[in-house]
């Protein structure tokens, strides 16, 4: 049974903030370690982009069943057509990058033979065997998805403060309860 609501329910807006911040910490933390020379400082690095990245994949699942039930608001009546399947093909777009991303990576780390311990207590099983190439192919896969997101990401915040901005309308306050109540 799926729900039209008027807003966005807290748990839609936290989970939404939550993994916009995890994606913010593991974007940066990957480039950054991508270079540096094998060392533990680097193991503890690459453990903990993978704790956020299977973090984010967890959040995404519960995030599409929640949006499942609890349905979005609609959006204005003002927006025009294309904008509104351009809003519904980057959101589309985003949820497949931020299962896929954390899935790639999860992969990766398979091929190259550094099982995922979530936490340092929680060891995820592998979902492939350890094959050089496969892990090689699956590093640029990883790294191009990223860039891919982290792209799509500005374009979804420069539609969202457009909205606000230039179209006065209220998307961006569905998504931020303190604009709700400044009346910016």
């Amino acid at each position: 049974m799926t729900t039209k609501s008027a807003a966005y329910t807290r748990a839609a807006i936290s989970l939404h903030w939550v993994i916009a911040l995890l994606i913010f910490a593991a974007f940066p933390l990957g480039v950054y370690m991508h270079n540096l020379l094998l060392s533990p400082y680097k193991l503890r690095l690459f453990n903990y982009h993978k704790w956020i990245g299977m973090t984010v994949l967890a959040l995404a699942i519960i995030r599409v069943v929640w949006r499942i039930v609890y349905r979005p608001p609609a959006l204005p009546a003002t927006m025009a057509r294309w904008e509104r399947s351009a809003a519904f093909a980057m959101h589309i777009l985003l949820y497949v990058l931020i299962f896929v991303a954390p899935m790639t990576g999860w992969l990766m780390s398979s091929a190259t033979g550094f099982q995922t311990v979530l936490f340092g207590v929680i060891p995820i099983p592998d979902l492939v065997g350890k094959d050089k190439e496969l892990g090689q192919f699956l590093l640029e896969l990883h790294r191009n998805l990223d860039y891919l997101l982290i792209a799509l990401v500005g374009v979804h915040i420069a539609a969202a403060l457009k909205h606000h901005f230039l179209a006065h309308d209220d998307i961006l306050r569905q998504m931020i309860p303190f604009l709700r109540k400044s009346g910016m």
